[in-house]
């Protein structure tokens, strides 16, 4: 009998005979070698070699002794079982005819490789990588071997190692007899990550289950940090279906510290690997190449197609060769088990006293320790978890929010910056108390219920509260398009779960705040920032090229977007900030005025043609030409916010025509929000120069009432439900359907009243964008009034 094969023998149906890790390996090898996919070639030990081994040295009748009296809660005893039958192997000898078919195989693999190649020896248990168990990491492997007794001597270990304590225990936990499992060794050319880098690629995104994607980690050095979650790595998506029609791009990358990096010890056996610390210009730069990573994404997705499902691989750069090597593959077994197509609902049964009212954001319950923070450079001791309570919120307020458990702020109304952002990261917001700081106690525990109505409230003390669990498959679709507002790039893959049809508000403002952070003119001209501190920052961030730093930061945002929801229409909305707004971005203050009303001053269109931002938009709008020319995200639609002339509309479509963005080339589509009465009034003008409106009816309910729609003061006037403000919204949608373009709204109306969204569907409306906790709502509310129309 034949106690080895090489990789070219073994495929996926032969765990029992040589374990989870050496059947991937040779079915890689054997199937998938020649299609862009470098496999380390080599032999497995097979477990028939492992059985032949316990027989020849009469240990597998003494081992069957020492397990009798297992106790795996017994830590003594296990300890001092598992090491007397690792001293039982260890003291046996491999038998004469097994070393010399190893000897055989290293010789086959010094032909092959020069009689210099180093070895990698790694254990592969016949019950490894099972969807219900995994072995990996319970036994020995071996790196760098190189001579055929330290061969020898590496596999002989690794048989021992298939009692290591952590191994026995494992076993024992999960049902496996410590005598049923063999152990496989696999011999393969040693790829010289240790001088270079390695990673885990995934077929899917991990946290949200996407499969649209595939997610590439690495770091310097050997795999185990990485695969041990040891350091924070490099970061990489690729967008599966773009890249099979052909467009080759990175969608976003993520730096990652890379603190340490594992590299070869003194010797093989003895001190194997070691950690040390990362040089700082290695820790500044990615470990991986645009085309280093694309390369790994379309083996992956090789693989994937091969095995039929997501897949989890281990990946490792040779530092000699400079060659890219799949070094394990095997199913996915977490992500790809989630169910996203369900979401949650809320019911308070107890409370403690009411502390203070506002308006509700998010139909969410939360508790928490209450932390006071009346401005973002007041913001030590708070942590995740806490309960933000704040006067009010702007951008640079994200990250707080980020890791808070729920939102309290004295300003603003249901569409200021902090309900905006509460909704899109799915945390419960009350806003507009009016007296939050004041009545909530610094450090008290508090709960912040949205779940109750219209109205928000703040109890003392942790609330009696539960979740109940919707399931959002919908059995039918609505004819009005059912679409999303969002603006965060970190809920996208998640979001894309819910029932919808594509994202008719995409804001770019959020994008440029949380993943740019720097104002764009900041980035262009650091020079001008008068404070040192910031511009400091700013140099730091932006490195020597402003210009790409910030096109390459939006464009991975607003392509995470589309990319969740491709191939459905994402529309992104150019940036709509205001210049206080603008201001508080870094740098920001050097280039932006001092207005008495900035939310009727120098914001959206007037922006965008206009000499003092001309730069700043080119970079809006080359980075919008990178997500769909380059990241051929075609699904992209442009939409320009707050046009208030009709001249004004043509020289900004001139500008973006200048930029490579000419409306009608290469399928653009141009859309203008409809947030001002003059839109409405000169409908028919302006449907000439756009392919569709998207009522933005905040501001459209705000200048058509007179009412500053941030202030509690007034907040009773503000209301979309006015019959002046749907008077607009009707003659717009009506003016649409005349002009043969698309008519759509994305203001907070359909999210937060079923009696406006029922008019909008008897009014014809081609799609309807809300918020992502209120989207199956909203689409029953579609189907009902579709059926009764």
């Amino acid at each position: 009998m034949s106690y080895t094969r090489t990789f070219g023998e073994v495929g996926i149906a032969d765990v029992p005979l040589v374990g989870g890790k050496n059947a991937s390996l040779g079915e890689m090898y054997r199937r998938l070698h020649d299609r862009d996919i470098r496999v380390p070639d080599g032999f497995a030990v097979t477990a028939d070699g492992y059985r032949h081994f316990l027989r020849a040295s009469g240990t597998d009748s003494a081992l069957a002794t020492v397990f009798a009296d297992l106790d795996v809660d017994d830590r003594e005893n296990l300890a001092e079982r598992a090491g007397r039958a690792r001293r039982l192997l260890l003291s046996a000898e491999l038998p004469p005819d097994l070393a010399d078919e190893i000897r055989a195989g290293y010789q086959a693999l010094r032909d092959e490789y020069g009689d210099d190649v180093t070895l990698a020896v790694r254990s592969s248990a016949t019950a490894e990588d099972l969807p219900d168990a995994s072995f990996a990491g319970q036994h020995e492997s071996f790196l760098h071997i190189q001579g055929e007794e330290a061969l020898l001597d590496a596999v002989h270990r690794c048989f021992a190692s298939i009692f290591t304590d952590r191994a026995v225990d494992y076993r024992a936990r999960h049902g496996y007899d410590q005598l049923s499992v063999a152990l496989s060794v696999g011999v393969m050319k040693m790829v010289r990550s240790d001088i270079a880098c390695s990673g885990v690629s995934f077929t899917l995104d991990t946290e949200s289950g996407f499969r649209d994607v595939v997610f590439v980690t690495g770091s310097y050095g050997l795999g185990e940090n990485v695969v041990q979650g040891l350091v924070e790595p490099d970061e990489f998506y690729v967008h599966k279906p773009t890249y099979a029609a052909g467009h080759r791009a990175v969608l976003s990358r993520r730096l990652g510290s890379k603190a340490v990096r594992m590299v070869l010890g003194e010797t093989a056996l003895v001190g194997p690997v070691r950690n040390e610390l990362t040089p700082p210009e290695d820790r500044g730069r990615f470990c991986l190449t645009d085309e280093e990573v694309l390369e790994l994404a379309g083996a992956a997705m090789t693989i994937e197609r091969h095995y039929g499902k997501p897949m989890d691989i281990e990946w490792a750069k040779d530092g000699t060769d400079g060659l890219l090597y799949v070094v394990q593959a095997r199913p996915e077994t977490v992500a790809a088990r989630r169910r996203p197509t369900a979401t949650t609902r809320y019911v308070v049964e107890a409370h403690g006293d009411l502390i203070t009212t506002g308006r509700a954001v998010g139909a969410r319950v939360a508790a928490g320790s209450a932390r006071i923070v009346r401005g973002i450079e007041d913001d030590g001791g708070f942590t995740s978890g806490d309960v933000l309570v704040a006067p009010s919120t702007s951008p640079d307020w994200e990250p707080l929010m980020k890791i808070a458990s729920a939102v309290v702020t004295e300003h603003g109304g249901r569409t200021c910056h902090a309900a905006i952002v509460a909704r899109e990261l799915g945390i419960p917001a009350v806003v507009g108390t009016g007296d939050a700081t004041s009545t909530i106690i610094e450090g008290e525990e508090v709960t912040v219920s949205c779940a109750e109505g219209d109205e928000g409230h703040v109890y003392r003390g942790l609330a009696d509260f539960h979740a109940n669990d919707v399931d959002t498959v919908l059995t039918a679709r609505p004819r009005t398009q059912v679409m999303l507002n969002l603006g965060n790039p970190g809920i996208a893959f998640e979001s894309s779960f819910l029932p919808n049809d594509g994202v008719g508000l995409a804001r770019m403002e959020f994008i440029l705040a949380e993943h740019v952070r720097v104002h764009p003119l900041a980035a262009l001209h650091p020079e001008r920032i008068a404070d040192a501190g910031q511009r400091a920052e700013v140099e730091r961030l932006v490195g020597e090229d402003g210009a790409a730093y910030v096109v390459e930061r939006l464009a991975e945002g607003i392509g995470t977007i589309a990319a969740a929801f491709y191939p459905k229409p994402v529309v992104v909305r150019l940036s709509d900030f205001k210049t206080n707004e603008y201001a508080t971005l870094l740098g920001g203050s050097a280039f932006e005025p001092d207005e008495a009303n900035p939310m009727l001053g120098f914001r959206g269109a007037a922006r965008y043609a206009h000499p003092a931002y001309t730069e700043g938009f080119a970079l809006e709008c080359a980075a919008l030409r990178r997500v769909r020319e380059g990241m051929g995200l075609g699904n992209v639609v442009v939409m320009v916010p707050f046009v208030r002339r009709l001249d004004e509309a043509d020289r900004v479509l001139a500008r973006m025509a200048e930029l490579g963005l000419r409306r009608g080339e290469h399928g653009l589509k141009v859309f203008a929000m409809c947030e001002i009465p003059a839109n409405v009034i000169l409908v028919d003008e302006f449907a000439e120069r756009f392919d569709g409106f998207s009522i933005g009816s905040n501001d459209l309910t705000q200048l058509t009432l007179g009412v500053d729609r941030d202030s509690e003061l007034v907040a009773f006037d503000y209301d979309e439900r006015d019959p002046a403000v749907q008077r607009m919204i009707a003659l717009a949608v009506e003016g649409c359907r005349r002009n043969g373009i698309h008519s759509g709204i994305c203001g907070q109306a359909p999210s937060d009243h079923p009696e406006v969204v029922r008019v909008l569907v008897g009014l014809g409306i081609d799609s309807v964008s809300v918020t992502p906790d209120s989207v199956v709502a909203v689409t029953q509310t579609v189907l009902a009034a579709e059926e009764e129309s």
